[in-house]
């Protein structure tokens, strides 16, 4: 499993920024994603955007935010 804290913490104090189609943004948040059972995988929230990835980080599916 992925350790979300040592892999995107830096992200929440601004000091990195995620890149998403050569665009940075900042990170807002990140967990845990499950099937009603098991970990399935884990989400990062950006300003305008959420990414799910599966458990062993690859990428799944990118969803704007609504504003």
């Amino acid at each position: 499993m992925i350790n979300l804290d040592a892999r995107y913490h830096d992200y929440l104090q601004g000091s990195k920024k995620f890149r998403i189609d050569g665009i940075e943004e900042r990170v807002k948040g990140y967990g845990y994603t499950d099937n009603g059972k098991d970990i399935d995988g884990y989400y990062v929230t950006t300003e305008n955007y959420t990414m799910y990835f599966c458990k062993e980080g690859g990428f799944k599916r990118k969803e704007a935010l609504v504003k």
